[in-house]
């Protein structure tokens, strides 16, 4: 598809990341003149640096799990000495193999995402883009940036992403002081890893390398793990890791971390210390939209440097839209790709939906995985929507006995009085992909009844999704309309 216009439309995109990478498919298939400048590769840090390795290296944890695991479905392995008697085996990870397969495939990815792309007809410019006003890109190109190339554009998208933040007190080194995206230089499994920080990526990485069978410790400053989700999915979560012998240090503050030798000395601000051979830094992100021309152009950023956009993307310039964690919107990679394609859409003028917060599915890979999606419990007690809430644990579930599944659970919320489907949490294997049928239901307001009429395989895990909706059943209501 198409659109006309007087003439050829022009668009500029500064970062090839998710958010820019869609954008720039979404102007070539409107007939747009697009020119996407990128400094690191197609695909950004979601492909390169982050979200692909993170997860591919988090699906060989999980296969180190299973193994370990068979024998309590009955699968025994062994291996016979030389007088025929069996060996217990031993589960060995050969991490610098591993960070060679997940770089290879992200480095894969990002060669198809630029081939993608240039058979749309995108032009790619291996540089670094910063706005020249309203209408314009300068992309510093060559050896150490010093030839220049100038892009007129009718519509700009930014979408630069985010880096990882530091801290004054602990300054990562790429060798035993690391940020998520230095992880993957080592050549062996940390013998002990210090997390500091428990959000999503800390807990992400804490259970892989547990996983993986380093030891770990987890820093946490609040109370609890994972204290922006659903408090039942968070217990659950530091149930697993305690389980599986990683110390949690709760409402415990990191003040510094240090080398020590050949290791790391963590001190924390009451004083203790911590001794390990690595420390991650998980502390949060900050927008790289430093030294881009964005205050000149008018664009209007928050204190933190994040740019403000509204619901179809847009700056408080009206060419110049943004994507992805530069801006206030929710940092994902599916939302980077949406707004992407909303700016584009919009700016071109076709068809638009706005983006609403209360749709997006989100997913932390842990393991177990915790998918979410609308609002939250934490909603219902804040008053912020009225409605009710039913939870049944996976251990209910015939399929989930059957793989040997201990923990987890579904849970739906729904509207009072109608029973409208509004909000949904799932800890369970594969999380991600068993929220769908609820993330459904929030989009197009399915109730409880009519999510409970869908069947479901017998025996799977998403038959406790219908199951929980059928004990929510809304008496006398119209499941049928």
């Amino acid at each position: 598809m198409s659109l006309s216009f007087e003439r050829t439309q022009s668009v500029g995109i500064i970062g090839g990341g998710p958010g820019g990478y869609e954008a720039a498919l979404a102007a070539a298939q409107l007939g747009a003149e697009v020119t996407l400048v990128e400094r690191a590769g197609v695909g950004g840090s979601a492909v390169i640096t982050d979200v692909v390795p993170s997860k591919s290296l988090i699906a060989t944890a999980d296969s180190a799990v299973a193994i370990s695991e068979a024998s309590d479905l009955g699968v025994q392995l062994f291996a016979t000495s030389d007088v025929g008697r069996p060996l217990a085996p031993q589960i060995a990870i050969n991490l610098a193999a591993v960070n060679r397969r997940l770089l290879s495939l992200a480095g894969q990815q990002s060669d198809d995402l630029r081939g993608q792309l240039v058979d749309a007809g995108v032009r790619i410019i291996s540089g670094h883009g910063r706005l020249d006003g309203e209408r314009a890109i300068v992309a510093s190109t060559g050896p150490g940036g010093t030839d220049f190339d100038r892009i007129e554009a009718d519509t700009i998208v930014v979408a630069v992403g985010a880096s990882p933040r530091e801290l004054p007190t602990a300054r990562p080194d790429g060798e035993r002081i690391l940020t998520w995206t230095q992880l993957y230089d080592m050549k062996a499994l940390p013998d002990h890893l210090i997390v500091v920080g428990s959000g999503v990526t800390g807990a992400e990485f804490a259970s892989a390398y547990m996983n993986l069978g380093a030891q770990v410790t987890l820093i946490s400053s609040r109370e609890r793990v994972l204290p922006g989700e659903d408090r039942d999915a968070a217990a659950v979560i530091e149930k697993v890791f305690t389980r599986g012998g990683m110390t949690v240090l709760s409402t415990s503050r990191a003040d510094s971390v240090v080398r020590d030798g050949d290791g790391v000395l963590v001190t924390l601000s009451d004083g203790r210390t911590v001794s390990g051979s690595h420390c991650l830094l998980a502390v949060g992100s900050i927008p790289n939209t430093k030294d881009l021309g964005l205050e000149d152009a008018g664009v209007q950023l928050t204190d933190s440097g994040h740019i403000q956009v509204n619901r179809v993307a847009r700056t408080s310039v009206p060419n110049i839209y943004a994507a992805g964690d530069c801006t206030t919107f929710v940092p994902l990679a599916s939302v980077a790709s949406m707004q992407g394609r909303t700016a584009v859409f919009h700016a071109l003028g076709d068809t638009v939906i706005p983006l609403e917060q209360r749709r997006i599915a989100a997913n932390i890979f842990t393991a177990p995985e915790i998918a979410t999606v609308g609002h939250s419990e934490q909603d219902l007690e804040d008053g912020t929507v009225r409605g009710f809430v039913h939870k049944l644990p996976l251990s209910a579930n015939a399929r989930a006995k059957m793989m040997g599944v201990r923990d987890g659970f579904v849970k739906i919320i729904a509207s009072e009085g109608s029973g409208t489907v509004i909000g949904g949490v799932i800890v369970a294997p594969k999380a991600s992909e068993l929220i769908y049928p609820i993330a459904i239901a929030v989009e197009r307001r399915l109730t409880v009844d009519q999510l409970s009429r869908v069947f479901a395989v017998f025996p799977s895990l998403t038959a406790s999704i219908t199951d929980v909706a059928r004990a929510m059943h809304i008496v006398g209501s119209d499941d049928e309309s």
